[in-house]
């Protein structure tokens, strides 16, 4: 009975103490704390909160488990004894009074040291952390610089303060021993409260614990167990796990918070772009050197040595979705096992106050925190990779430059490639793996290219292709990164959880690598957001075995960590190379500029661009100067080509039918039909063809002729391909023609001339018509009988037999037109009869149609000197015409005829005039000046028509020039950064 009443007064003092200590825990000494002690037990103190300093850089830590619960130290329940309930209550009503006194003051000095032992104890549990200190940020370290903990010390009660507060331990025994004299009858309750006080004084006693009367029993309840060396290494990796824990996620509040803070800094600067200049991020500049040096032919062998993160990997490894979650977006197109990826997608991350993405050859911003805007790029994206893959192809070579933006992004330049296959499925081109080995073999080939090799941890290893074209390109490893996807389904389907480390070491097959690292993609479901994955990724490595085990270290895990591993290379990588490449770039510089002064001293290093300029403007100069053609000009040359167009029809299918007519008014109706008819279908589409023919000639010879000394023929080429482009889109106004047949028709209907010169004018015109007929047709008459005597004696040339018959044909066919010089146009059968047999009567064999065919140019020459003959008698016709031929046998229906014609023509070419000077020189002007800027927006086509070594080498020099100044800019930029 007396050990139970001992044991509940212990128990109540120390349940009391206790609580008071649990109340003045947050006032313990923080000037005796080590400062990652104040950052882990502190994290949340006002002083902490108010007196943060300002961020100043992005934090490069390796590891992002967050929300991983803590272990809880579980304090078994305090057991309180009872005692039977007594009827003395003076001895009672004192020990109460007593004990009550005794529990407040020696909690008061119990718990400000029961505080400080635990305390110590804890600090002494914690394992040495100054091998990690890389996981805690500078700030952390530096935090004393921002909050006054020696102020924070002297607000603190001291020692001296604290002993004051102790009672007066002898009197306290003095008094009990008073009591115990007095009450004599309650020895039993005094020797209780006597031991309470000496309970008091063994609390008080320095060196000693007070948390034994927190102990879930005594020693002698509780048996003595030994542990062993493997649980106590077992028990200090699981604190060093958590610790590790405790440190990341005070990490990723610090980073959540300065990526806010970022934010709102890149937001003023973005409201005041307005107001000043934006300087551009140094990320930003690196891209545009590598979008130069996509463009530049390396013919002097510098080639493009520049870093740039290279990601391959075997098709539906998952590529697409590591890059996206560093990109923190789903930005590319996806399929379930169909290959989206058809040519590289170079991907530029940046940070910025808005999460966006836009292309390199364009101005619209793609917001990707809007699902309608990812689903447009998507689409984009799509569309571009199909354009580049030409017919017959499936992948293409064709860089894809985009640039995504946003806060807390990596900065980084990244090239997604298409995924290598082992077969060439239904629908590929059978060239589609050789292709795609090219393509990677080539961006991987370049020696400070960072290759990201990712590997499905669903599948085996030995299945892997892409792992032996990695280890061709980098066989020591010393620029590959070896990324393990979708380790949460490998950790469930594979049996073995230690192959998953032999994959990530690199043990099953011979690939090494720079750093290793293991993910997880998502659930499969592409709807997934890249939140939802990330914190699916976090869950899943929280109860990995991978990481409990130690298989996989904490940096080696989620796409976060990989992101910042990813960026840290890269940049030490660029650092290393830059300013090699920009002196490789110099010397480049150097050879074109002495080549160049070499072969063209005396002309300016005009690259393509600017030789298309200077030619865009000599062609329109050249169109501009159509407009200067005088109209007499332009009068005369389409009345010339009108009727060297229309002179056939007229003579014949006009002229000589109507002259076969015994008389003047059969004459003149015949003429007035035929040119009716004439009118209405042919003659004004003859017309506007004719003046369009005019214009292309004249406009051509504006373009082709030479310019002396200034001609340049580096141009004509383009000048040739910009006439007949133009031609080609020119079309006449189709309401020409229509007003054109009214005023041809109002023409020929005209019968009247005027004067005695419109009437030698018109015979002229008749002569010149008729003798070119004549010529032609003497032409064709001695290439039917050959050469003359003449000819045969002088240059020894003889007819051929067929040429012999037609000459005796002839011969026969002039004699029958001296007796009948009226002869009518066509021969009767009885004629063609009679001249085959005086024929055959000499000798000679003839058809009919042979005597049919001579006939026609034998009887066309003797008409065509009939009607010169007869021009010359009506020279002096025009009196007779003035009186419509009355009273007289002179007729000179003929000239009257093409008097109309000639009149026909001068009306029509003043109208075509007209129409070419105030419209269709204008529409010409107006298609060539959209061709030029066709042909400016077509770089293949200027490379086509603008071609020398003069324009290769001007465009060298200014491709490595423009190279070299970016280079210089990025790396002054980058030594102010650092």
């Amino acid at each position: 009975m007396w050990r139970l009443r001992r044991a509940a007064v212990a128990c109540e003092v120390c349940q009391s103490l206790v609580k008071h200590s649990s109340r003045t825990k947050g006032s313990s000494p923080l000037q005796k704390l080590h400062l990652v002690s104040r950052s882990i037990y502190h994290s949340h103190h006002p002083t902490l909160k108010f007196q943060r300093p300002h961020l100043r850089t992005t934090f490069q830590q390796f590891s992002s488990l967050t929300n991983l619960p803590l272990r809880k130290l579980k304090l078994s329940p305090v057991k309180y004894g009872y005692q039977p309930y007594r009827n003395f209550w003076p001895a009672r009503l004192a020990a109460r009074l007593l004990k009550l006194r005794y529990l407040v003051l020696g909690s008061a000095v119990g718990g400000g040291y029961t505080a400080k032992k635990t305390f110590d104890q804890w600090k002494d549990m914690i394992p040495d952390l100054s091998d990690y200190k890389w996981i805690v940020p500078d700030i952390v370290w530096e935090i004393d610089e921002y909050i006054d903990f020696e102020k924070i010390r002297k607000e603190l009660p001291n020692s001296e303060d604290l002993a004051k507060l102790t009672p007066d331990l002898d009197k306290i025994v003095e008094s009990l021993s008073l009591l115990k004299d007095f009450f004599t009858t309650g020895h039993k309750l005094v020797s209780e409260v006597i031991e309470a006080s000496d309970l008091l004084l063994f609390l008080g006693s320095p060196g000693e614990t007070a948390f034994r009367a927190t102990d879930h029993g005594s020693e002698s309840d509780k048996p003595y167990r030994k542990v062993s060396d493997k649980e106590k290494i077992d028990q200090l990796q699981e604190e060093l796990l958590h610790t590790q824990l405790k440190y990341q996620r005070i990490l990723e509040r610090l980073e959540k918070e300065n990526k806010e803070l970022r934010k709102l800094v890149l937001q003023k600067d973005d409201k005041g772009i307005h107001h000043r200049k934006l300087k551009k991020s140094l990320i930003d500049m690196y891209s545009e050197v590598l979008d130069v040096l996509s463009d530049y032919d390396a013919s002097y062998n510098t080639q493009d040595h520049l870093p740039r993160v290279v990601v391959v990997g075997d098709q539906s490894a998952g590529k697409t979705s590591v890059l996206e979650m560093i990109a923190q977006a789903r930005i590319f197109p996806r399929g379930s096992g169909e290959m989206m990826t058809r040519s590289p997608v170079k991907v530029t991350l940046s940070e910025g106050p808005h999460h966006v993405a836009l292309f390199k050859d364009s101005s619209r911003e793609f917001d990707l925190t809007k699902e309608e805007d990812l689903a447009a790029l998507r689409h984009e994206i799509e569309l571009r990779m199909r354009k580049n893959v030409k017919e017959g192809c499936t992948v293409s070579p064709e860089t894809i430059s985009l640039n995504v933006k946003g806060p807390g992004l990596q900065r980084m330049v990244l090239v997604d490639l298409p995924g290598v296959i082992n077969t060439v499925t239904s629908g590929m081109a059978p060239d589609t793996k050789e292709t795609i080995f090219s393509i990677s073999k080539a961006y991987m080939q370049n020696p400070n290219a960072i290759i990201l090799c990712i590997q499905d941890g669903s599948v085996d290893a030995e299945r892997s292709i892409v792992t032996d074209l990695v280890s061709q390109m980098d066989p020591h490893g010393r620029r590959t990164i070896f990324v393990l996807t979708k380790v949460d389904l490998a950790e469930k389907n594979v049996a073995s959880p230690s192959r998953i480390q032999q994959i990530i070491e690199g043990k099953l097959f011979p690939m090494k690598a720079l750093g290793y690292f293991a993910v997880v993609t998502g659930k499969g479901n592409s709807s997934e957001s890249i939140e939802a994955i990330r914190e699916y990724e976090e869950e899943f490595f929280q109860s990995s075995k991978l990481l409990k085990t130690s298989m996989l270290k904490a940096h080696q895990v989620t796409t976060r960590n990989l992101s910042l591993a990813v960026s840290d290379c890269f940049w030490k990588m660029v650092r290393e190379s830059v300013e090699q490449q920009a002196d490789s770039f110099k010397a480049t510089r150097f050879n074109l500029e002495t080549e160049w002064k070499n072969n063209y001293p005396r002309l300016r290093e005009l690259d393509r661009n600017e030789l298309f300029e200077k030619a865009k403007n000599e062609i329109l100069d050249e169109v501009i100067s159509l407009s200067q053609v005088t109209p007499k000009h332009w009068e005369e040359i389409l009345q010339q080509s009108l009727w060297e167009r229309v002179s056939t029809h007229v003579i014949e299918n006009i002229y000589l039918p109507a002259a076969q007519t015994m008389n003047s008014g059969t004459f003149n109706t015949t003429v007035d039909i035929k040119l009716k008819q004439w009118t209405d279908k042919q003659l004004p589409n003859k017309a506007v063809e004719v003046a369009w023919e005019t214009l292309q000639e004249e406009f051509s010879r504006f373009m082709t002729e030479p310019k002396g000394k200034e001609h340049d023929d580096i141009f004509d080429k383009l000048k040739e391909a910009v006439k007949e482009e133009s031609i080609k889109r020119h079309k006449w106004n189709d309401f020409a023609e229509d007003s054109l047949r009214v005023i041809q028709h109002n023409a020929l209907e005209d019968r009247s001339i005027s004067d005695k010169q419109q009437w030698d004018a018109a015979i002229y015109f008749m002569e010149e018509a008729l003798q070119a007929r004549l010529r032609d047709t003497e032409n064709a008459i001695e290439n039917m009988i050959g050469p003359d005597w003449k000819k045969r004696w002088l240059h020894w040339m003889n007819r051929t037999q067929e040429q012999c018959v037609h000459n005796e044909t002839k011969n026969e066919l002039e004699k029958m037109l001296k007796c009948n010089e009226e002869h009518p146009a066509y021969l009767a059968s009885d004629e063609i009869t009679t001249v085959r047999k005086n024929l055959e009567s000499r000798g000679v064999e003839v058809d009919p149609s042979l005597i049919k065919d001579t006939w026609h140019q034998v009887y066309r020459r003797h008409f065509l000197k009939t009607a010169l003959n007869h021009c010359n008698l009506c020279r002096r016709g025009f009196y007779y015409y003035q009186r419509h031929f009355v009273d007289s046998e002179l007729e000179c229906n003929d000239v009257v005829l093409f008097w109309r014609i000639q009149r026909m023509l001068a009306i029509t070419a003043n109208t075509l005039r007209q129409q070419l000077t105030n419209t269709e020189v204008r529409r010409l002007e107006k298609n060539v000046k959209e061709v030029l800027e066709d042909f400016a927006e077509d770089s293949e086509k200027k490379v086509k028509l603008l071609t020398g070594k003069r324009v290769q080498l001007a465009e060298d020099l200014k491709k490595v020039r423009e190279i070299q100044e970016k280079l210089d800019a990025f790396i002054e930029a980058l030594h102010q950064e650092k």
